[in-house]
């Protein structure tokens, strides 16, 4: 699983550089987020730009790196493209994230996750 991280400020932005999340690569994606993530930070920001396609699974492993974080921590996305935005709202799951249009505009925003 392709991934990398880069710190802004006390905010960790994660960008996925494969384009599919699913079950394929799921767990690879959740240990991952888990071996990025443990640079402390208060907000982490996913920047899923570069996905194409992400299934229940993939959303699952999103989910369970949200939940990975605990509460403290908050887990944003970023740039997600037509199809994963889909997902995202048909289940419902745009209610308990943030998304932001890229990874910049999520960077800037200084509102409170909760």
């Amino acid at each position: 699983m392709q991934m990398k991280s880069q710190e802004v400020g006390n905010i960790l932005v994660v960008t996925v550089l494969d384009t599919r999340i699913d079950a394929a690569v799921a767990v690879r994606f959740k240990n991952r987020m888990m071996e990025l993530t443990t640079t402390p930070s208060e907000r982490v920001v996913l920047d899923l730009s570069q996905v194409e396609f992400l299934d229940s699974s993939g959303l699952g492993a999103v989910v369970g790196s949200m939940k990975q974080l605990g509460r403290a921590r908050k887990l944003d996305l970023a740039g997600l493209t037509p199809t994963v935005e889909k997902v995202f709202r048909i289940t419902r799951m745009d209610r308990v994230f943030r998304i932001f249009a890229d990874a910049e505009t999520a960077v800037q925003d200084t509102a409170d996750a909760s």
